[in-house]
């Protein structure tokens, strides 16, 4: 028998296996049904597996992009030619430029690639982690605010010296008669300003030493968020981030809850979503800033004015040509964990008066700040039993949505938030980032129809993972839990937009098991497990979930409102990119193609 003149001749001299002899081939057929067995069990399967040919292809050209542009944007070799759009350093870019690299430095790229446009474009279904007042626009906000008649500044010292300027802030406030402000005439970047008197906003910004309103503007915004410089400095450490992450939120408050420009943030944000593909959203707030009403010095005693016009503004956005696509947003009552026991208890009154005054504005109860800093939920125990008796005395329905595992620990107090979440009923669990090292907890989640909400882009920043290619996530959707992405908040962590974009962007080109089905099946997680408006005792919550596009109600309405919205969109992706990207076809032709598309229908996952 002759040889195979295509092996080289030393191979067959020692007799080296080929790929296609029967043993090896033996060996690679049951390589990859072991592949395949265990991607049966990842949480996106049955999504997958109900995925119709154009859902299908669609997918497949949005994984030959990602491929494509992985080995050209994010390569060494291209960024050896080109480094536009980087925010790299000059002359580090062909260093540093590679696929999952953090994302203060992939930013500007990712916002010109093609995966962008699709990510973009692509259906989100709900928001279900984000803080209110860490979604807004730093620079538009300062402007917003100085430009709101009877705006004024105060600080606790001068601000005369650079380095004073660096260590200090000023918060805002409404005072009703300019004219009469304490410290009329006198600027805070002199050394003869006395601390604690106010001052024209206006007037200290357009006096501001280092390049007057543009300069103050830019000093202050970086006082509201972390910037991309400190979201690199990892080896600081958490606590460090932390503290700088804790001090935005008053100066910001102090500008963001003054009826006028409350009014104005709150429509822009909810535009904002929308145009991310975004249909509703769950606020948590915690509800510990000061509310003031147009023209009124004083603040407001409670939070039921700011809570009514908060559902007026949504209604208001709802009745716009655009905006009645929004299905609409509720809050999730939060206070800090850092509180002692008497203000976490007057923080659960406050809450259970609210609902009863706001019930359909008020969807559940949570406990926000550093967990490592703050009180475990093994130490709030008696708080929670005692507001869940209180909430059954009262009558009203006020579901946990626990903040828990967004720490390193493992085995630690903090860590540990993550088994009394669950013991405690929460219906979802934020971050669970530390979620992965503990494989009864995961069995648990999956029993209990918990879902995690997942906030990639914030755990890198805030400094638990160096880059979303080193985040936990996958180990979780590959073990079947139920995972929805969310941005936490995308103003302080400088995403510079105001969507979930960036950290599904961030996913998808990060996490090969994952391609646009698993992008797909987080939205769709989203849509199930969002606190619609009515409430639903919790076996009635478990049940709708569960029974998803086949059950009754509102659930399973917008699951299909949202099922219809992805078919659209695939078909999107081949009216756009088919002819670069496509497969090579199987010889059918437009007509045919045509005649077949009825049939090419995704049906989501129940």
């Amino acid at each position: 028998m002759a040889s195979d003149t295509s092996i080289p001749e030393w191979e067959l001299e020692i007799g080296l296996p080929q790929p296609d002899d029967p043993f090896i081939q033996q060996y690679l057929s049951g390589r990859e049904a072991l592949i395949d067995q265990e991607k049966s069990t990842r949480s996106d399967a049955s999504f997958r597996s109900s995925l119709a040919p154009l859902a299908q292809e669609a997918c497949a050209i949005v994984a030959r992009i990602r491929d494509d542009e992985r080995r050209t944007i994010w390569s060494q070799s291209h960024n050896d030619t080109s480094t536009a759009g980087s925010d790299v350093p000059e002359g580090q870019a062909s260093a540093n430029v590679f696929p999952g690299m953090m994302f203060g430095l992939a930013r500007a790229k990712m916002e010109e690639t093609k995966l962008w446009q699709i990510v973009r474009k692509m259906p989100k279904g709900a928001l279900l982690h984000a803080h209110f007042d860490a979604m807004v626009d730093a620079e538009w906000l300062i402007g917003s605010a100085l430009e709101t008649e009877g705006m004024a500044i105060v600080t606790q010292g001068d601000l005369a010296s650079r380095e004073a300027r660096e260590k200090g802030t000023v918060l805002f406030q409404y005072v009703k008669n300019p004219p009469a402000f304490e410290a009329d005439g006198l600027s805070i970047w002199d050394k003869t300003y006395g601390a604690g008197k106010f001052v024209s906003a206006k007037q200290a910004a357009d006096s501001f030493p280092e390049g007057g309103r543009e300069g103050f503007t830019k000093w202050l915004s970086n006082k509201c968020m972390i910037t991309k410089e400190e979201s690199l400095d990892h080896h600081l450490g958490l606590d460090v981030i932390w503290r700088k992450f804790g001090s935005c939120f008053p100066i910001v408050n102090s500008m963001l809850f003054y009826e006028p420009i409350f009014r104005v943030a709150l429509q822009r944000i909810l535009k904002e979503l929308l145009d991310d593909g975004i249909r509703w959203v769950d606020f948590r707030i915690a509800f510990v800033f000061q509310y003031r009403r147009q023209g009124c010095v004083d603040p407001e005693d409670g939070y039921g004015e700011m809570l009514r016009v908060f559902g007026e503004e949504v209604r208001r956005f709802q009745a716009t040509e655009e905006g009645n696509r929004f299905w609409g947003c509720r809050f999730i009552w939060t206070t800090l964990r850092v509180f002692d026991k008497k203000g976490i208890v007057e923080s659960m009154m406050d809450c259970i008066s609210t609902k009863k005054r706001f019930p359909d504005l008020i969807s559940g109860f949570d406990l926000v700040g550093q967990e490592d800093m703050g009180r475990p939920l093994v130490d709030l125990t008696p708080e929670l039993f005692w507001f869940r008796k209180r909430c059954l005395e009262e009558g009203v329905d006020i579901p946990f949505f626990f903040h828990a595992g967004e720490c390193l620990g493992d085995g630690d107090e903090t860590d540990e938030n993550l088994f009394d979440a669950v013991l405690l009923g929460t219906r979802r669990i934020g971050h669970g980032f530390s979620l992965y090292k503990h494989p009864l907890l995961i069995e648990m989640v999956k029993q209990k129809s918990i879902l995690i909400e997942s906030c990639p882009i914030s755990n890198e920043i805030l400094r638990l993972t160096s880059s979303v290619t080193s985040h936990p996530l996958p180990a979780l959707l590959a073990r079947g839990v139920k995972v929805a992405l969310c941005n936490d908040d995308p103003a302080i962590l400088g995403h510079g937009k105001n969507g979930m974009t960036h950290d599904f962007w961030q996913a998808l080109q990060g996490w090969e098991n994952l391609g646009l089905a698993g992008l797909g099946s987080l939205a769709e997680n989203s849509v199930r497990y969002a606190a619609y408006n009515p409430d639903q005792p919790t076996k009635e919550w478990i049940k709708d979930v569960k029974d998803g596009v086949y059950g009754q109600g509102v659930r399973a309405e917008r699951m299909r409102d949202w099922t219809a919205e992805w078919n659209r969109f695939c078909e999107w992706i081949l009216m756009e990119f088919a002819v670069e990207y496509g497969s090579d076809g199987d010889g059918e032709g437009e007509e045919e193609e045509e005649e077949e598309e009825k049939k090419y229908t995704v049906i989501a996952s129940p």
